[in-house]
């Protein structure tokens, strides 16, 4: 009975895509990477760009004018808004926000700083979706 446990091989995962597509499409050669921002500098940088206010969250954009035409995303909550809990429930619902809506519309060669608020927990994903779009319009057109 152990032998016949040990011979059978254990059934193989199914290997992952890099990234998802509709089926048919080709990837998108025209939408540049993004990039995580990870040092205090680079938001601090952020801060001196465009602000857009939305009910959940104010966004910051900053032109780096570095010639690299990777999109910079940054994610930031403060304490006031709620505990880790609650905190990491925005900054997760903001990084699903960020890879549906920056590919599309997100300003070539900037930092985006998505700065979260207390009605980013409960404002529904579309709305977010459609007033994180709007935002970035409004700091492409102050640019």
């Amino acid at each position: 009975m152990a032998e016949t446990e040990s011979a059978s091989p254990t059934p193989a995962l199914p290997q992952r895509s890099g990234g998802v597509r509709a089926s048919g499409s080709e990837p998108a050669a025209a939408s540049p990477d993004i990039r995580k921002l990870h040092v205090r500098r680079e938001f601090l940088a952020a801060n001196r760009g465009k602000r857009a206010h939305a009910p959940a969250f104010v966004l910051l954009v900053h032109d780096r004018r570095d010639g690299d035409p990777a999109i910079g995303i940054g994610i930031t909550v403060t304490k006031k808004v709620g505990n880790a809990v609650v905190r990491n429930r925005i900054k997760r619902r903001f990084r699903a926000l960020a890879r549906d809506v920056l590919p599309e519309h997100g300003i070539a060669g900037a930092d985006h700083v998505l700065i979260g608020r207390k009605d980013a927990l409960t404002r529904d994903f579309a709305q977010l979706r459609t007033d994180l779009a709007k935002a970035i319009a409004k700091a492409r057109g102050a640019r």
